[in-house]
């Protein structure tokens, strides 16, 4: 059993409009919806063995917010091909993860990880900024990742997460 938590990037800033998107960090409601989004995944024990983030500015802020606010132990990794992933792109990824990883966090960008998750579940699930997907994979090894292998136990959106507590 594998277990894959997908989560979207928060909020970025676009007061610098000749700034390349790549270089785009996150704004004021992003830079409060990530440590939140930690929190939550601390609380709900969602703790990945390792991180794995798009290396845009926006990304690596997430990855590095959510790290800290949740107390992970995890290490962050930064993987080039996430950014602009397509949903095969992101399955390669994980499918070349080492087998005693047990559950992995991947930082990306839409459309890529709806379209991902959309593959692995079979459902097409909206993930706005900072929203957080949970996947269990009935899987002995990341290399057998394949469409609708994932059963898609909880999509967290922070604006609803905020509003329920």
């Amino acid at each position: 059993m594998k277990k894959l938590f997908i989560l979207r990037h928060a909020k970025s800033s676009w007061d610098q409009p000749d700034l390349a998107d790549f270089d785009r960090p996150l704004n004021h409601r992003g830079l409060i919806a990530a440590p939140f989004m930690g929190e939550l995944i601390a609380r709900k024990k969602y703790l990945p063995d390792v991180i794995i983030s798009s290396p845009a500015k926006r990304a690596r802020q997430t990855a590095l917010l959510i790290k800290e606010a949740a107390g992970a132990a995890a290490d962050i990794r930064y993987e080039e091909r996430i950014y602009e992933a397509s949903p095969q792109a992101l399955k390669q990824i994980v499918s070349e993860l080492d087998e005693d990883i047990s559950s992995v966090m991947i930082v990306g960008h839409n459309p890529g990880i709806e379209g991902f998750i959309k593959y692995l579940t079979g459902r097409l699930e909206a993930m706005p900024t900072a929203a957080l997907a949970s996947i269990k994979l009935d899987l002995e090894k990341w290399s057998n990742l394949s469409s609708e292998s994932g059963d898609l136990e909880e999509v967290v959106r922070p604006k609803e997460a905020m509003t329920s507590l």
